[in-house]
């Protein structure tokens, strides 16, 4: 029979893996920074521990942010902004500074697990008509061999996250797909040299984006219910658009002798506000449906299994550029002060834990006056100037304060100013048509916000976190010295 303290060592154990949080396996975020008020790193990161998420890509090497992931066992992707393509793609030397300042400093000094670098970000998108085209590659190629150099080319591989129009389908079956020919040949050396060097090929898919382009896109076939009209290539059935695009993507690759790379989906979700088909509903029906897919390691007709993805995004940016849609500023599963939006299940079973110690402003908010004049001739301008420094894209028509009145559309405006400027006094002086509330002016489910304190001095514990495997281990041993 088992001794008690044996016993007890077993006891303890089983308690510990039944009880520890579970940890998301495959699953990253998208941390984006283009906020007026960020939370602290070190209060973002406590975020993705307490939330199981063990991958994070960046848009840029934010040397706070990276400290912040300093040994606390999260991947890390960091990318490198388009604007800085042409200088690294025109100087082997930039490379190499760029790796040691943004990769090598912080992997042997500070303990960051970084796994890729994202070199650009979709530079071939249409919309930059060709800008990048000429310095992707270059700039790839001299950051590869600056990882080299750096002895870090078994632990960091090198990528290009890609938006999905640089493949296409004539006939909108996925086996018809290859590369847009006007950039086809640039695509097959960029894909050689990925698989040249190991590295993945990263793709961002957006069945949202579809919705929003085309008015008559059926929307049904961007979600995972299995309720669209599905599409059948050659007894391959697909039920959803993000299986159809990424086996688009399968094809174009395999038609041209690279059938096995390795995809990583570097973005993937859908936003919350900001347009009629951006609303909570949408988003949580897609974002947990495809967290679905995940844990049951469901993949695509081509590729089974899970895929290697990252959800976009963590937190909204209310700063972010509206020029592709007001939506833009709305992808977070997480409001700007890290309360979550939704119910949503990462895979451990539980919804989604909220960031701690947020410390807020005042509860106080800047309103149209009651006396003041709708026909002011200083109305108009002041909104548009408010709006132009703040966040105003919920009043948009289908969004989340779209129904609102004259009078509370003006004060939505001032409001938003009000907090992004810290709620300054002066930041709430529109000449004879704003007045100070400490009463909540929010109407239904729009809300009129509270900034949060945006304090980086702030302290939150990045100490390498207790997971499950590591403290089973250092009770086992515990329990085994008293036992003997």
């Amino acid at each position: 029979m088992l001794s008690r303290g044996v016993f007890a060592v077993f006891f303890v154990i089983t308690f510990l893996y039944g009880s520890f949080l579970i940890e998301v396996e495959g699953i990253g975020v998208n941390w984006g920074s283009q906020a007026r008020h960020p939370l602290p790193p070190a209060t973002v990161v406590r975020l993705l521990r307490e939330n199981g998420i063990q991958k994070v890509k960046l848009f840029e090497a934010d040397s706070s942010i990276l400290k912040a992931l300093s040994r606390t066992g999260i991947q890390v992707m960091v990318g490198i902004p388009n604007d800085l393509l042409a200088p690294i793609a025109g100087s082997v030397a930039a490379a190499e500074r760029w790796v040691s300042q943004n990769v090598s400093a912080h992997v042997s000094s500070n303990g960051v697990d970084i796994r890729y670098v994202a070199v650009g970000n979709e530079p071939f998108l249409k919309a930059f008509n060709g800008t990048f085209e000429s310095i992707t590659l270059p700039a790839l190629q001299n950051i590869q061999s600056a990882i080299i150099k750096a002895g870090l080319a078994t632990q960091v591989k090198v990528t290009v996250p890609l938006n999905a129009d640089v493949y296409q389908s004539a006939s909108n079956l996925p086996s018809d797909g290859d590369f847009r020919p006007e950039i086809r040949d640039l695509m097959l050396n960029i894909v050689k040299f990925l698989s040249d060097n190991q590295a993945p090929f990263t793709i961002n898919i957006y069945p949202f984006i579809s919705l929003y382009n085309d008015p008559n896109f059926p929307v049904e076939f961007a979600f995972f219910d299995g309720t669209g009209t599905p599409i059948n290539d050659n007894g391959r059935i697909y039920d959803n658009v993000l299986d159809a695009n990424y086996d688009t993507l399968v094809w174009s690759l395999q038609k041209n002798g690279f059938g096995n790379l390795t995809i990583i989906v570097g973005e993937v979700g859908w936003p919350t506000d900001g347009d009629k088909s951006a609303n909570m509903l949408y988003a949580r029906r897609y974002n947990q449906g495809f967290m679905n897919r995940q844990k049951a390691n469901k993949g695509t007709p081509m590729r089974p299994g899970a895929m290697d993805a990252y959800l976009f995004g963590l937190i909204d940016e209310d700063a972010k550029s509206i020029q592709p849609g007001n939506f833009e500023r709305h992808w977070g599963i997480f409001f700007i002060d890290g309360q979550p939006k939704y119910q949503l299940s990462l895979g451990n079973g539980n919804g989604l834990i909220p960031a701690k110690d947020v410390h807020y402003l005042a509860k106080k908010w800047c309103i149209l006056a009651p006396n003041a004049n709708l026909q002011d001739p200083q109305l108009g301008p002041s909104v548009s100037y408010a709006c132009d420094h703040a966040d105003c894209t919920s009043l948009g028509y289908g969004s989340s304060c779209g129904s609102l009145n004259l009078a509370q559309n003006v004060s939505y405006a001032f409001n938003s100013y009000y907090q992004v400027s810290n709620q300054l006094d002066s930041a709430c002086k529109f000449p004879g048509l704003s007045i100070i509330t400490n009463r909540d002016p929010s109407v239904g489910s729009c809300k009129f916000k509270i900034m949060i304190k945006s304090d980086d001095s702030s302290e939150a514990s990045t100490m390498m976190p207790l997971t499950r495997s590591t403290a089973v281990l250092l009770l086992f041993w515990m329990c085994l010295y008293i036992v003997l």
